[in-house]
């Protein structure tokens, strides 16, 4: 009997660890498939719908919106029978609105895009063309908005470049019908030209009614309660130029976050670029200095992880972390803007003229 327990108890730790033992997955290679290749895309939003099928989304630079659905999907239509994907694209644009999208959100009932420039552009998106309407329109010399994210299928957020001392800030609360500007009365005082920057759409994250959004400035903005309050804190990322700031920001949890930055025009510098927080953002510290990777557009956590595996893009390529971002392995030199995990080893990406499926592979 004394055995037998023991026994039991060897099997309950061992049960035990193994469930709370963190992703081991150390990451040798990543194999790219592309979906789609066309010389004019330029694409820097983009995102994963989960319904009766999962497909990647995106808008592009030139007013395209796309949906690229699995082969299944189509397996009863004969003349779609041989390709592994169909993308179906329609493009926004008309002769006299030429529509440059940088933001996608999604929800489980409806997408939305923003446009950048002005006038600023909202759509509750269709992929019947004739089904698209604006529903948020907004014309200033300064209005450009970055990124876009949903609390849930009702109440949602955009964010965009300082307007009259205090960073733009957008929201929905029915399901994206309608949108309130907030007054700088209830956001934190703007620094002089501060914003975001455009380039994959990861500027906001939203986990439960936490958000946080980075900055041009290099601070971060915290809100514990989807947006009607604000906190603004300070990170010791590069940001002495208007090429340098925070790029991308993801978390884990509401404890656990990582953002990268840089500066574009000098990617291979890496330097004051990678910080990282385990207190919800309040503080940040810089992680893997003077390693690679450099400048990249965006970060993301690997799914199951346990806050350890990260992934970061940019148009130098596809770098890796399996301990939460103090050490890099650089996975391929093929370039992109933006990338989601669709679980812990599949991921979409896109980029300059094509968007693509990533396998990460041991």
């Amino acid at each position: 009997m004394k055995h037998f327990i023991l026994v039991l108890i060897a099997l309950f730790f061992c049960a035990t660890s193994a469930v709370s033992r963190p992703n081991q997955k150390d990451f040798k290679k990543v194999e790219i498939e592309t979906l789609v290749k066309d010389s004019t895309l330029n694409v820097r939003a983009l995102e994963i719908i989960k319904s009766e099928f999962t497909a990647p989304v995106y808008l592009s630079s030139k007013g395209d919106y796309g949906i690229i659905y699995p082969k299944a999907v189509f397996n009863h239509v004969d003349s779609l029978k041989a390709k592994a994907f169909y993308n179906h694209q329609i493009n926004l644009s008309t002769d006299t609105l030429k529509l440059n999208f940088r933001a996608l959100a999604v929800t489980s009932k409806a997408g939305f895009g923003i446009t950048v420039g002005s006038p600023a552009l909202l759509y509750k998106l269709d992929a019947d063309k004739a089904k698209h309407r604006v529903v948020y329109s907004e014309n200033h010399p300064k209005v450009f908005y970055d990124a876009m994210d949903f609390w849930n299928d009702q109440e949602g957020i955009a964010i965009g470049d300082s307007i009259d001392g205090c960073l733009s800030v957008i929201i929905t609360r029915d399901g994206g019908d309608t949108w309130e500007k907030c007054p700088c009365s209830d956001l934190p005082k703007g620094l002089e030209n501060e914003g975001a920057f455009a380039a994959s759409d990861t500027n906001i994250k939203i986990i439960g009614h936490d958000t946080w959004v980075a900055t041009t400035a290099g601070r971060v903005y915290y809100s514990p309660d989807k947006g009607r309050t604000w906190e603004v804190y300070q990170t010791p990322i590069k940001m002495e130029k208007e090429t340098e700031g925070i790029f991308s920001i993801d978390f884990y949890d509401a404890l656990q976050g990582f953002a990268i930055g840089g500066d574009f025009t000098k990617p291979e510098d890496n330097s004051y670029n990678k910080i990282r927080t385990s207190d919800g953002g309040k503080t940040w510290e810089l992680v893997a200095q003077n390693q690679n990777p450099g400048y990249r557009s965006c970060v993301q956590y690997i799914p199951h992880s346990q806050g350890k595996g990260l992934v970061a893009v940019g148009f130098k390529g596809i770098d890796y972390s399996k301990d939460a971002g103090n050490s890099w392995k650089h996975l391929s030199n093929e370039g992109f803007y933006t990338i989601r995990f669709l679980n812990d080893s599949v991921a979409y990406a896109a980029g300059a003229g094509r968007i693509a499926k990533l396998t990460f592979k041991e």
